[in-house]
């Protein structure tokens, strides 16, 4: 299988795209864990928000979005398609978004269960366990100067 990595801005982005991307958010997000939320938060609108995502064929296998928040930047809505996990695809996006955060604190609130594969990429967690959706979560933040490639 021929995968593609792509970033862009959300006015940049094929509709089909877009559509494609914002389904798997909520294939896996509201659907598969069952959380019933806004995944439409607005975010996905600021001039700053990047989307990334993997695609094959024109489908979107992965995706997360990188946020400004001030002078740091905060990674989310990392997902990827029940049929395309194993791959390595979310790693790979993991890595090209640090890499585009240009070396500046990042940070992310992690699924508790997934908190050492966020480890892999340099994050640690920064604060206490809290509920969200009705899933565990920890908030977890990489240093400017952090080491971790995931590799």
């Amino acid at each position: 299988m021929n995968v593609t990595h792509r970033t862009a801005r959300l006015a940049a982005m094929p509709p089909a795209t877009l559509y494609s991307l914002m389904r798997l958010r909520v294939d896996v997000f509201v659907v598969e864990q069952r959380c019933a939320y806004p995944e439409l938060d607005g975010r996905d609108l600021e001039p700053d928000a990047l989307q990334m995502w993997s695609e094959s064929d024109d489908a979107v296998l992965a995706t997360l979005r990188v946020l400004h928040d001030g002078d740091d930047r905060r990674i989310g809505r990392v997902a990827t398609a029940a049929r395309a996990r194993g791959r390595g695809l979310a790693a790979q996006l993991m890595r090209r978004a640090v890499d585009e955060c240009e070396g500046r604190l990042i940070r992310l609130d992690a699924q508790a269960h997934l908190a050492d594969w966020y480890a892999r990429f340099g994050f640690v967690v920064d604060g206490d366990e809290f509920i969200e959706d009705a899933i565990p979560h920890v908030p977890m933040a990489r240093a400017a100067d952090a080491t971790g490639g995931g590799r």
